[in-house]
């Protein structure tokens, strides 16, 4: 019976490893992506409060300090999907999409005492848009048409181990292998059929690496009340992804259209970075009864550069541009609430979860600051009892994401649900 969650990990982590999550934001042209939340659906019912997290029953991926606390007695597999809807509104138009996602899949188990290990796979970033403007040129009736387009992203395999040294200070590195496509189009065509349209396509391929250190202490206030402060670091790095361009046009006659590459850029010389990523917070707890914290994680993507072509003066120059993006910054506000965890009433057993965060843009539009994001959360941890399980968890969470500030506004609403399976392993068996 042990092999069964170790074959249903392994059977679903290849397949979150091949599945795509999606997006449909514009956004996601800018940088790598759009940033995945990178959490379980334990952390995403108070919209992604981690830091001073620390649970016996669930794997708190975002700070491997609190793998040394799961259960000696048990085996964690957790995974998770999602569907989102969002509406996009510029100039007085309005659009709907919708996404289904898997979004992460993950395990973790005690190795020996005081030190955890966990295992899994989640998206890091999406690249997910199609959408086009239309402008006139000049005074004229003429127009052109741009059309964006672009697909991939970036996954991520990890895995953590937590240790604790000593009495209430833990501290746990993830080591994880990053990899991902990444393809970003703009073809532009023209109403005068005798213009040649154009077109360029970006692309890289990432294979590399990304470190996580966490740590964690926890202060004894009183009987009941502790109060844990978290630290995690991820050193920014060269990435590779052989960044390329390919420029291309199509000559229009009255019977035939001619597809031409007229020049290709790039190659090993170039290479993508991953910014450092710093996280800090707090966390309180009474008993078993209620979790309140604080978060705060800082992105420096203002080293970021952005690979782009430039054709000045007839020559075409092709190389990493700087000063488009900004470091980024967000806060979480979280809170879990637990009326009675051993009470035989089956509404006091329930994890009842909220939480609210903003966040600063990374990108820039015309050396102006990108949309500001507000999110808010609500969520649900619901145990789940039968004659061969009574340990393991429903986590369902609702969120609402408002980007603002900027040419698009977007709004969003996503559904998650996420099956954490707790079994009971490493127990001695009594003979009588």
């Amino acid at each position: 019976m042990k092999r069964l969650p170790l074959c249903a990990f392994l059977l679903t982590a290849v397949a979150a490893a091949y599945a795509q999550s999606g997006t449909n934001s514009p956004y996601s042209r800018f940088g790598l992506g759009m940033l995945s939340e990178r959490a379980t659906g334990f952390n995403r019912g108070m919209n992604g409060l981690a830091m001073g997290c620390r649970r016996h029953n669930q794997v708190n991926m975002l700070n491997p300090a609190s793998y040394s606390a799961i259960d000696s007695l048990t085996f964690i597999f957790d995974m998770g999907v999602s569907g989102q809807i969002t509406n996009f509104k510029e100039n007085g138009n309005s659009k709907n999409a919708k996404n289904a996602n898997f979004e992460y899949v993950t395990a973790g188990f005690r190795a020996v005492r005081n030190v955890g290990i966990a295992l899994g796979v989640v998206p890091l970033t999406n690249v997910g848009y199609d959408y086009s403007t239309t402008s006139f040129i000049g005074n004229s009736t003429a127009t052109f048409t741009t059309t964006y387009s672009g697909t991939g992203g970036l996954h991520e395999a990890f895995l953590g181990v937590g240790w604790q040294p000593v009495n209430n200070f833990s501290i746990g590195v993830n080591g994880s292998y990053l990899w991902g496509d990444i393809e970003n189009k703009s073809d532009v065509t023209f109403s005068d059929a005798s213009v040649n349209a154009s077109g360029r396509t970006y692309s890289a391929e990432v294979k590399s690496y990304r470190v996580n250190i966490g740590a964690q202490y926890s202060f004894h206030l009183d009987k009941n009340d502790w109060l844990t402060v978290g630290a995690t670091y991820s050193p920014g790095h060269s990435i590779g992804g052989k960044p390329k361009c390919y420029y291309r046009y199509t000559v229009s006659t009255s019977s035939t259209e001619v597809n031409d590459t007229l020049s290709s850029y790039g190659g090993r010389e170039l290479k993508l970075k991953l910014p450092t990523e710093v996280g800090a917070g707090l966390a309180w707890t009474h008993g078993s009864k209620w979790l309140v914290g604080l978060d705060w994680d800082w992105q420096k993507w203002s080293s970021y550069e952005q690979p782009e072509i430039i054709a000045s003066g007839g020559s075409v120059s092709y190389g990493m541009r700087g000063g488009m993006y900004s470091d980024r910054h967000k806060f979480t506000l979280g809170t879990e609430f637990t009326p009675n965890s051993m009470s035989r009433r089956f509404l006091n057993r329930v994890n009842y979860r909220a939480g609210v965060s903003y966040a600063t843009s990374y990108y820039k539009f015309n050396s102006n600051n990108g949309p500001k994001e507000l999110s808010a959360s609500i969520g649900f941890g619901i145990p789940i009892q039968n004659s061969l399980n009574n340990r393991s968890i429903l986590n369902v969470s609702g969120q609402w994401v408002r980007e603002f500030g900027s040419t698009i506004n977007e709004n969003s609403f996503r559904l998650t649900i996420g099956f954490t399976f707790n079994e009971r392993w490493f127990a001695k068996w009594k003979v009588e």
